[in-house]
């Protein structure tokens, strides 16, 4: 699509440039077409992203909504000029959010703020944006490119992401029915994912591009620190999905920012914990540097990164062997961490 008679040349010389966000849209097309599934009406360009909803066999249908961004995971993709896999960590943070209630991913939005739009790196971005939504199931119905000059570096963009989903009602997973005696799974991460990264900062310098950063290092299976900390979160819809239709899944519980502490206690009701064994814990290399390159102690690792387990699946004690081959089926290496007792604190580590 050509836009010849959209030019401004005083909107360009305040430092936006429509033409390039033009340019941006034909660049990303191609990604976005990955994406679409049945529900897309229209093409991207538009005031707004339809999407049909088919709500055979379902009996009440709720929409669930999530919204998230990288955080300051962005400042290590900008300063490594590798843009291709924010974009998943930005459809994880929201699609891994919404399907701890059950729902199943239908679309997804996009927001990018950049110093300057340079439609290349801009269209590099929606690549990893549309691989995360393909991760997922959902269709990128639309997004939103906004130059921000005199408020942010040229170089510099932030990346944030919508999602909506959908469930029916009465399979809204209900913690009521937890039960002493249930088990905990541990589905692992990829990382660092998508929290603490300010913390990383700190402990490796990033913002003054220490060196060590590109040296690779054994213990991370020769990938450097930069490598290591820029892997892209684990979208672990698809299995999830799988794991609701065939196991009684009674809480789920996606280990973000906050780690153990903050996130296993949301799937957990009053009166019951959460009991973590750490000797269980498949803790990757990555966190045993943070904690030595800053050191960190072991209470705030765990309450600020997942240490190795991007998700929590609490299930039936009789089902659990199940749950792991329905999980290993579709690509997840779980394993169990704990399991439920009764106790004031919702989750304890031991």
């Amino acid at each position: 699509m050509e836009h010849n008679n959209s030019y401004s040349a005083s909107y360009a010389a305040a430092g936006v440039d429509i033409t390039a966000g033009y340019r941006a849209v034909e660049l990303m097309k191609k990604y976005i077409a990955r994406t679409r599934n049945e529900g897309c009406l229209d093409d991207v360009g538009g005031f707004g992203g339809c999407f049909g909803l088919s709500l055979a066999g379902m009996e009440e249908p709720v929409l669930v909504s999530g919204t998230d961004g990288c955080g300051t995971k962005v400042k290590l993709a900008i300063l490594m000029d590798k843009h291709d896999t924010i974009g998943i960590d930005a459809v994880a943070m929201c699609v891994n959010d919404i399907i701890c209630c059950g729902a199943k991913p239908l679309f997804f939005l996009d927001y990018i703020a950049c110093g300057k739009n340079y439609p290349e790196k801009i269209a590099e971005i929606v690549s990893g944006v549309a691989e995360g939504c393909v991760q997922s199931g959902a269709a990128l119905i639309g997004g939103e490119t906004a130059e921000h000059p005199g408020m942010m570096p040229t170089e510099d963009y932030d990346l944030a992401g919508f999602a909506v989903g959908i469930v029916d009602k009465k399979k809204i997973l209900d913690n009521t029915r937890m039960a002493e005696g249930d088990v905990v799974i541990a589905l692992p991460s990829t990382g660092i994912h998508s929290n603490g990264f300010s913390l990383c900062r700190k402990v490796f310098d990033i913002d003054n591009n220490n060196p060590q950063l590109y040296i690779p290092r054994e213990e991370l299976g020769g990938k450097t620190i930069a490598e290591s900390l820029l892997v892209p979160t684990r979208i672990y819809v698809k299995a999830v999905l799988a794991l609701l239709e065939q196991v009684d899944v009674k809480g789920i519980s996606h280990i973000t920012g906050g780690g153990f502490y903050e996130n296993i206690p949301r799937a957990i009701p009053d009166g019951l914990s959460a009991v973590i064994d750490k000797s269980a814990i498949r803790v990757l290399p990555i966190f045993d540097l943070i904690a030595s390159f800053g050191n960190i102690p072991e209470r705030d690792m765990y309450n600020t990164y997942n240490m190795g387990v991007g998700m929590s699946i609490i299930v039936p004690a009789a089902q659990a062997e199940k749950a792991l081959a329905v999980l290993k089926d579709n690509g997840e290496d779980a394993y169990i961490i704990g399991h439920i007792e009764k106790g004031e604190e919702k989750v304890v580590l031991r």
